[in-house]
């Protein structure tokens, strides 16, 4: 039922524009899964569902996306949303512009490398947690070259 409910909720976030959890309730309310707000926010949790900033100023649910190293799209973001990088001992600080912090976060949780344990994301700032102090250095710099890429 679990694996189910989440395949109707990552097919909706690709097909409508959903801005509330209660719009995605009552979306799976008419396909037949009662669900409580609860549940659905541990789905987005665990699906990797972030929000992004629309152009018309509202937020709206966006599926995460696995960045490849030539992913346009991915460095596009980047160099659009990060104001900032910076990092200390293992953990890399990122600022981004307000409602930004979600979307890059997931595409940092997405890239395939073994050092990066993790990211908490606010509304405008990231903390990604790497395995030591070189690795926070190695990831720090990569993100800085490839916002100068795209700059």
């Amino acid at each position: 039922m679990k694996n189910e409910r989440q395949e109707k909720i990552v097919e909706m976030v690709s097909k409508y524009t959903i801005e509330t959890q209660e719009e995605l309730i009552s979306l799976l309310s008419q396909l037949g899964y009662e669900v409580t707000q609860a549940t659905v926010s541990r789905d987005i949790r665990d699906l990797k569902i972030s929000k992004i900033l629309t152009p018309r100023g509202t937020y709206k649910y966006v599926l995460p996306q696995k960045p490849e190293g030539g992913n346009l799209r991915f460095k596009s973001a980047l160099s659009e949303s990060i104001i900032k990088i910076d990092w200390a001992m293992n953990q890399i600080i990122i600022k981004t512009y307000p409602g930004m912090a979600q979307a890059i976060a997931a595409a940092i949780d997405g890239i395939d490398d073994d050092s990066v344990l993790g990211c908490v994301a606010g509304d405008d700032a990231i903390i990604v947690v790497t395995r030591d102090i070189e690795s926070a250095e190695r990831v720090g710099v990569d993100l800085r070259r490839l916002i100068r890429e795209n700059n």
